[in-house]
Order: C-alpha cells, then sequence, then structure tokens
C-alpha cells in the first residue's frame, strides 16, 4: 500500500520508483534525445546525498543552485532534500550584484552552475560571501570542480545515516528558500515548506487530464515556484517530463517531443498567435478568406457555451481545414496548456480552445506555492477572462480596498530575515495579502483588475489601473511591451516598445523605408499606426482613464538592464527614471 507524500522526496518512491519509467527526464544532446529513467534518477540522487554527507553538509545548510532546466538540477535538487539541507534556486540570468546579496543573506555553503558564463558570475559573487566552500558544474569546465566530483567521493556506508537523515525530516520542516524577483528593492527570500508546496499540487492535480502514459515539455525556468511545483505534479502522475533546448528550439522540440501539455507565459502564446495570424495574412483568394472566417469563428468561441447547430458546424468545418494545423505545429497531442505569470488576453484563450487546444489560466505567487486559483480543464469548470475558482484546500477574501486576501496550507512560513515585512505579508489573522486587486464573478471565478501599489491618481483626482490598460492594448500586433504612466497628471501617457516584425512588414506594404529601429520609431507615419491602435482600444474605457499620449522607444527592456523582472513584469520606478525627460515631454 502506497504511503502518502508528507516530503517532497517522498515522491521518489511513491511515483518515480513505482511508474519505473525510462524516460522520467530526457533532454536533447548533440541533436539526440538523453533519457534518464526511474533507477538511474534515484541512483543518482542517493549518490550525491552520500557525497554531500562526505563533504560535511549539514541539516538546515543552504546550497544554491543557478542553472538553465536539465535533469541534474532536479538531481541536485532531491539530493540536498535528502540531507536535510535548504535548496535556493536562482534565475541565471540575474546580475552578480543580486548574487552577492542573496549568497551572504541565505549564508549559501554550496553552489551548483550549469555552464561557464554562470561559473564565472557564481565566482565573481562567491569573493564577499566566506560562508562557500566550492562551486560546482554541470557542464565541464576548466578549471572548476564538476559536480560528478561530489559523487566520486561518496560513502555507500552513508545509507543508514541517509534513511536517519530523512525520518527525521517532518512535513513542516523548511525545503526551499526562493527570492522573489521583486519590482522594487532588493529580493526577498521566501521560505516555503514540503508541505506548502505538496498542499499545492495535491490541490492542483486532480484537475489535469494527464496521466502516466504521458509527456510534458519543460522551458520555463525551474527556479521559479510554478515550474518546479508543476514538475513535482508531473511525477505525482508519473508523466515524463523533457527539457526543451533553449527558447529558441520550443517550435521544433514540441514536433519532437509531441507532449499532452506544457506550462507557459501569455507572452509565448501571444508569439504562437501572431506568427500565425501573419502567415495567415499572407495567404491569397480562398485561402486567406477561409483563414480569416475560421479565425472569426475562434475569436467569438466560449467553452462554456453551446454555439447551436449551425456555429458548431462551421466550427467543425474550420478545425479541419485551418485549425488542424496549429495542433501540428504544437506536436499534436496537446491536452491542456497551463498559462500563468501574467494576464491571458481572452481572445487568445478563446482562440486556442475553438482549435481543440484547452488552455487553462491560473493566478498566482512564490509566497503561495504558488498557485492561488486556477481554472479547470478535467471536469470542465472555467471562466474566460478569470483565472477560476481557489485551489482546493485554499479560501479566498476581497478586502474593503479591493485586495485579493488568501489562506491556505500553501502559504509561505515568511521572509527569510525579515520578521517585519513578514507580518506585513500575512496579517494577525493568517491572511495572505497579495497586493492584487480583483473581484469574485458568480461568487467563485476570480478576476484580477490590477497590482494595489501599481494604480496611480491623476490630477483631477480620478484612479487609473495602469496594468488593465496595458493588457488591452498588447493585444494589438504592432505593440511587444508597453508601460501607463501618469502619476499626478492630467492623463494618462505610454511608453511602447513596437513589435518590429510587424512593423516592418506594415512598413514594407506602405512603402515606408525600414533602416532601423531607432529611425522607424521616428516616423510619423508610424506614430500615426500605433496611436490608431491604441484608441482603438481606448474606446473600452472611461475618459479618464484613456492613453492620450505615447512615445515609442527602440530598445526593448531586458532583464540584464534591470527594467523588468525575471518573470517579465516591468520595474516602473526604474523605466520612470530611465526616461523622465521623455515622459515629462508628453506633458508639456
Amino acid at each position: 500500500m502506497s504511503q502518502p507524500i508528507i516530503r517532497i522526496f517522498d515522491l521518489l518512491p511513491e511515483s518515480i520508483a513505482k511508474f519505473n519509467k525510462s524516460d522520467v527526464f530526457a533532454s536533447k544532446i548533440k541533436g539526440e534525445w538523453v533519457k534518464i529513467s526511474a533507477t538511474e534518477f534515484i541512483d543518482s540522487i542517493n549518490q550525491l546525498s552520500y557525497g554531500f554527507l562526505k563533504l560535511g553538509v549539514k541539516k538546515g545548510d543552504k546550497i544554491a543552485i543557478i542553472s538553465e532546466s536539465r535533469p541534474e538540477w532536479n538531481i541536485v535538487d532531491f539530493g540536498i532534500q535528502q540531507v536535510g539541507a535548504i535548496s535556493v534556486p536562482l534565475y541565471p540570468n540575474i546580475t552578480v550584484e543580486d548574487y552577492k546579496y542573496i549568497f551572504q543573506d541565505a549564508d549559501i555553503t554550496y553552489v551548483f552552475v550549469g555552464d561557464e558564463a554562470l561559473f564565472e558570475k557564481a565566482k565573481e559573487a562567491a569573493k564577499i560571501a566566506p560562508s562557500i566552500k566550492a562551486i560546482y558544474t554541470f557542464d565541464q569546465v576548466k578549471g572548476a570542480n564538476h559536480w560528478k566530483e561530489v559523487h566520486a567521493v561518496a560513502n555507500e556506508t552513508n545509507q543508514s545515516k541517509i534513511e536517519e537523515i530523512k525520518k527525521s525530516i517532518k512535513t513542516d520542516d523548511l525545503l526551499t528558500l526562493i527570492y522573489t524577483s521583486g519590482t522594487t528593492g532588493k529580493p526577498k527570500g521566501v521560505m516555503l515548506t514540503h508541505q506548502n508546496i505538496i498542499s499545492d499540487f495535491e490541490g492542483c492535480k486532480d484537475y489535469f487530464p494527464i496521466d502516466a502514459e504521458c509527456r510534458a515539455l519543460s522551458f520555463l525556468p525551474l527556479n521559479h515556484v510554478y515550474e518546479r511545483m508543476v514538475l513535482y505534479l508531473y511525477m505525482r502522475l508519473g508523466v515524463s517530463i523533457y527539457y526543451a533546448q533553449n527558447m529558441a528550439t520550443i517550435a521544433e522540440d514540441l514536433k519532437d517531443v509531441k507532449p499532452q501539455i506544457f506550462t507557459t507565459v501569455p507572452r509565448l502564446l501571444e508569439k504562437v498567435y501572431d506568427k500565425i495570424v501573419a502567415k495567415g495574412y499572407e495567404l491569397g483568394g480562398l485561402k486567406r478568406r477561409i483563414f480569416l472566417w475560421a479565425l472569426d469563428l475562434g475569436l467569438k468561441y466560449d467553452p462554456n457555451i453551446d454555439g447551436g447547430w449551425w456555429y458548431n458546424q462551421q466550427l467543425k468545418l474550420a478545425q479541419k481545414l485551418v485549425f488542424s494545423k496549429w495542433q501540428e505545429a504544437l506536436g499534436g497531442n496537446i491536452r491542456m496548456i497551463c498559462s500563468g505569470a501574467a494576464a491571458l488576453q481572452p481572445r487568445l484563450a478563446r482562440v486556442f480552445w475553438a482549435a481543440g487546444i484547452p488552455v487553462s489560466e491560473g493566478y498566482g505567487m512564490t509566497e503561495a506555492s504558488p498557485v492561488i486559483a486556477t481554472n479547470r480543464v478535467k471536469p470542465l469548470d472555467l471562466r474566460i477572462g478569470t483565472v477560476g475558482p481557489v485551489v482546493d484546500g485554499g479560501t479566498i477574501k476581497i478586502a474593503d480596498d479591493g485586495e485579493i486576501l488568501y489562506k491556505g496550507p500553501n502559504v509561505m512560513v515568511g521572509y527569510y530575515n525579515l520578521p517585519e515585512q513578514t507580518k506585513e505579508a500575512i496579517d494577525a489573522d493568517g491572511w495572505l495579502h497579495t497586493g492584487d486587486i480583483g473581484k469574485l464573478e458568480e461568487g467563485r471565478y476570480l478576476k484580477i483588475t490590477d497590482r494595489k501599489k501599481e494604480i496611480f491618481k491623476t490630477s483631477g483626482g480620478k484612479y487609473v489601473a495602469p496594468q488593465v490598460l496595458e493588457n488591452k492594448i498588447k493585444e494589438s500586433v504592432y505593440v511587444e511591451q508597453i508601460m501607463v504612466v501618469g502619476e499626478g497628471q492630467k492623463f494618462p501617457g505610454a511608453l511602447i516598445i513596437p513589435e518590429f516584425v510587424a512593423l516592418k512588414e506594415w512598413a514594407k506594404a506602405h512603402n515606408i523605408p525600414y533602416t532601423s529601429e531607432a529611425e522607424i520609431v521616428k516616423n510619423h507615419d508610424i506614430h500615426h499606426l500605433i496611436m490608431d491602435e491604441v484608441n482603438r482600444f481606448n474606446k473600452e474605457f472611461a475618459p479618464y482613464e484613456q492613453v492620450k499620449k505615447i512615445e515609442l522607444l527602440a530598445e526593448p527592456w531586458t532583464i540584464e538592464n534591470g527594467e523588468i523582472t525575471p518573470t517579465l513584469k516591468p520595474k516602473r520606478k526604474v523605466i520612470v527614471g530611465k526616461y523622465k525627460d521623455l515622459i515629462e515631454g508628453m506633458y508639456e
């Protein structure tokens, strides 16, 4: 009889060993998919745990993992757990300064990195972190310790010691410290226990239409708690996990792996949609008319509503003639796509569902391990435009000021070394203050409307929710990034980075020379095009909310430049500071 999962490493005997698959994990190396079996996975984890004991790793020690997603990441994660140490996963693309701060704040003892570039960054940061004893690399890097050296020092007589440590680990013991990217200030270490994350995937797993026959493609960073939690959920259900090579190869990897499920951020779905639509517009004559007819049908679709006999017959034909190609582009087997981290445009949800590709939008935050609410695919329980009902075991309350408050077993212990900020986040009654504004539609479907701290007031005393405007205007195929401004001003304005691929096509069709991004954003016709797009969406808002002026920028905002977080949210203070003169110029 199976034992309950009360620590994450209980997944090893209760799921990994039980399903005993030949491809628990797979990654593409030199053009070939290299698979790791259940036995290989568990043996490597155990060897690593023995090696950790030989190195003197103690219960409660903090070990950092800095790497792109790959099976080694998961092996180290479980190896750390089995000796009672605490994993501190970090984004590969944050700055050396961030690494320095986290290494010191968490008293990191060992660091595992993916490649040479990350080794150099970690080595530089470790200079001011005396607690660090060694850095290990997954790739072979000259002058660096290779991670297999930890396996090599393993002493298998430590097996009984490992079992003793595992028995001593409780479900509410600390599993991991996850440093939030944060749009302001220093990163905060979110303390999550085994029980926090287990309660979250147990509360979600019954709504995933997947089983042990399925494969998942993974490409979101594993240090983000959402992808990590979902991978534990996959393991729980016996799903094989295949890692995409990188973001540029996802289309190729989807066709290779033919997965039944993957998780994504809305921006990727937007790019898939934009690319398909752009190709559709390139078609001529009857083919183009059929494509546009199918697209129009898709944009009207709602999985909760029977469109009637005539609509349903048309949709079946559209699925055969047009949408079947969308399914093929995603591998042909998709049962569900999970979308999170940002708002999903309702039109995207509608058209993908119409194409026979169910998209489930959810909502959460690192402090809640992370899922708070999610739309369900199995059984169908969703509302497009919302993030769905609260996860099993959780409770949502809307505060008087509209803030979403949440209570559940997945809520963090607190912020590491920050008792005052913990008290601000979790009140005396145990409610987690999310910082998001929202409402419950039909009494149970959560709809996010904005960030509490991002709402600003115009000089006319009217409150404006910039995120709502931004999400709507980003529906334009010509808008890549946008930030709405206007605190204390007469009206909202916006900084916009255009979608330059679509813009290039438009310029070509209208005989406008396209020499460079820096030049094209100065073009009067281009400015007029983008403003027309903004005005098209302005109609859906009250006059005081409408964006009246825009400035086009040639350089995208990046994580490396500190303008957006690793989860692609704009750092408003940074961007406002950088473009202060440009913003002020809008209001002169």
